[in-house]
């Protein structure tokens, strides 16, 4: 199988993972509410300031001509919504509520239940297919996620901030799902379009609240984190979500939380106690048992006719064009009947449904 998508995906888990530590350097100065909206409007002005520098230097002949992506259309509305209202407002609120009242290291950890939350709504509302390993990663991550409620030191069971950071990844996964509907289109123009609206009604709110904040270093550094390790990282999710659909891509975005954990003792110098400990193995497990999945099956392609940007030569995109051009382009194209068997990933040529009887997981 191609790893390009593979490591565009871990990229992007890698910078979303920094995120954890460096906005929980922020929590004393802002409200979770103002600084999930911060985030947000900083994926708006770092696209926004990418795509202005590109097409300028387009224009001027400096640099290669922008590649143009199929763009959202009437059609793409609803499950954008949905994107915005789940993973743009509730999700980051709820991550930003939880990491003020746990470690950074602990967050990192229970940033895997978004892989998690992600395959499950996708097997059971979304149709795509996921065999026992999804179940017994299920079962390793929420026993971790239980340890990382103790507090040893307290001599008590803390649920709040666990129970929020994993309702936010609840609200990721359905994101991811609805996200990848509309996965074909512009990953650029999907991410602004994100934050734009998720931060302008996250903002608002905190101001509504008498939680806003002053223009000082803290909105700087906040609208920083966001562009780089929220943008960023959000364009190249959406690219994976293309070629891996919405449960593989999660289970490699898994290596987040890994990510999140080390910065976590560098940053905020945390310290592992044995219920950090023990998560991690459990989650580790979990990740392992995810990523080891291999999936090979006959399956049929009806015909269809779409538009997205692609390249020649591979087992989907063999149309002849009047007059060739660079590659990859965007066009409509037409795919014809076809069955034939390979390893495969739900992108956006493997949607079909199952019925039981492929050979779910390949040895």
């Amino acid at each position: 199988m191609n790893l390009k998508p593979v490591l565009t995906i871990l990229l992007a888990a890698s910078l979303f993972g920094v995120s954890t530590p460096l906005a929980k350097l922020l929590l004393g100065d802002l409200s979770p509410v103002a600084l999930a909206g911060l985030l947000y409007l900083g994926v708006f002005a770092g696209l926004a300031c990418y795509t202005g520098l590109r097409n300028a230097a387009s224009a001027l002949g400096l640099g290669p001509r922008a590649h143009r992506e199929a763009s959202l259309d009437r059609t793409d509305l609803p499950w954008l919504v949905g994107a915005v209202a789940a993973g743009g407002v509730a999700g980051p609120v709820c991550l930003m509520a939880g990491l003020s009242r746990i470690s950074g290291f602990s967050a990192s950890l229970l940033l895997n239940f978004e892989g998690v939350a992600t395959g499950v709504l996708a097997v059971l509302f979304f149709h795509e297919n996921a065999g026992r390993r999804i179940w017994a990663a299920l079962g390793l991550m929420t026993t971790a996620g239980i340890l990382l409620s103790l507090n040893p030191q307290a001599g008590r069971f803390s649920p709040a901030g666990p129970v929020l950071v994993v309702l936010a990844m609840v609200f990721w996964g359905l994101d991811n799902n609805l996200t990848r509907r509309i996965s074909e289109k512009d990953p650029v123009q999907i991410a602004g379009i994100k934050g734009l609206a998720a931060g302008a009604v996250s903002t608002a709110a905190a101001f509504v609240l008498g939680l806003g904040f002053r223009p000082d270093w803290t909105m700087a550094y906040g609208l920083a984190v966001g562009a780089v390790c929220y943008g960023l990282s959000l364009v190249l999710f959406v690219r994976a979500l293309k070629s891996l659909g919405a449960f593989r891509t999660a289970a490699f975005f898994s290596f987040a939380p890994f990510v999140g954990c080390l910065a976590s003792l560098v940053i905020l110098g945390d310290r592992v106690g044995w219920p950090m400990a023990a998560a991690g193995f459990f989650m580790l497990g979990g990740v392992v048992l995810i990523i080891g999945e291999r999936h090979v099956h006959p399956h049929r392609h009806p015909r269809t006719v779409h538009v997205h940007s692609h390249s020649h030569g591979d087992l989907h995109h063999a149309h002849v064009h009047p007059a060739p051009g660079p590659e990859p382009h965007t066009h409509e194209h037409a795919h014809e009947e076809k069955v034939h068997v390979h390893g495969h990933w739900p992108d956006t040529h493997h949607r079909h449904v199952h019925d039981g009887r492929e050979n779910e997981e390949e040895p």
